[in-house]
């Protein structure tokens, strides 16, 4: 059974330097935890985006709390490039472990498998696979003149998202979500932040059975209402655009986001 905590303390077992494993924008992501991150100063993360980052991880950078992304891009979107993470590029101050969806995906699921690799393909050639020294390339043992890649299990410390529900036992409902049981299995430890808890389990009924986390991969879950805005979480409410926009807006400067965060009506709700 996973542990039913305070916020802060939910957060407050995210380490300095950890391997910290978020999900995509549109597949739950605990923005009140990256409030609480900031607000705790846990920095010098690794940050493992699954597989790719947006305002979450662009904020975390601008905030000066991460040494490493690995991803296959980091964006906002419709509200356009996300300026902290591009700004960080441009400086050198944080450094990028660039990857695929396929390999971000596939490197969980060695670590998921218990495996220290997965081969894939579509990589032969590419940029990308010139600069990642720890994919191999090798022969397909089964067929002659076949190269396929070696991609190297991903092991994160941490895991953090939000969903919409989780029960008193600690089971939590992700509904189609994979890439968050993907997560969940490959991290040593992983933290959720949902909408609500509700007696009972969830693990009973048939209809949502199927779209349960089990307990035994959930470490800490606490209860945030409205813990993923301004994005959305599935069957509660949509993303706020206007409000991605105005952020995108002001962390055009360093100066504009630290406005940003000083004055988000939506962080004030979540740390007050």
């Amino acid at each position: 059974m996973s542990d039913i905590v305070g916020f802060s303390t939910l957060i407050s077992n995210i380490q300095t330097g950890d391997k910290l494993a978020v999900p995509v924008d549109y597949a739950g992501v605990s923005m009140a935890g990256t409030a609480e991150l900031i607000r705790q100063k846990i920095g010098d993360l690794h940050l493992i985006c699954v597989p790719t980052g947006g305002m979450q991880v662009d904020m975390l950078i601008g905030a000066g709390l991460v040494a490493c992304v690995e991803t296959s891009a980091v964006s906002l979107g419709e509200a356009g490039g996300a300026p902290c993470f591009n700004r960080a590029v441009r400086e050198g101050t944080i450094r990028i472990v660039d990857a695929t969806c396929p390999a971000i995906h596939a490197g969980l699921i060695a670590t998921q498998k218990g495996v220290p690799f997965i081969p894939i393909r579509g990589l032969i050639g590419s940029d990308i696979l010139a600069n990642r020294a720890d994919w191999k390339v090798i022969n397909n043992p089964y067929a002659e003149d076949d190269p396929i890649v070696l991609i190297e299990a991903i092991h994160p410390d941490k895991a953090l998202f939000h969903a919409p529900l989780a029960d008193q036992y600690g089971n939590v409902w992700i509904g189609r979500r994979r890439e968050l049981a993907t997560m969940a299995y490959a991290a040593r430890e992983t933290y959720v932040t949902v909408e609500k808890i509700i007696e009972g389990n969830l693990l009973d009924d048939e209809v949502m059975a199927a779209g349960v986390l089990p307990a035994l991969y959930i470490d800490g879950i606490s209860a945030v209402s409205n813990g993923a805005k301004p994005y959305g979480v599935w069957g509660e409410y949509s993303a706020d655009s206007d409000e991605i926009a105005r952020y995108s807006k002001a962390a055009a400067t360093k100066e504009g986001f630290q406005d940003y965060i000083k004055t988000a009506e939506w962080m004030r709700e979540v740390l007050r």
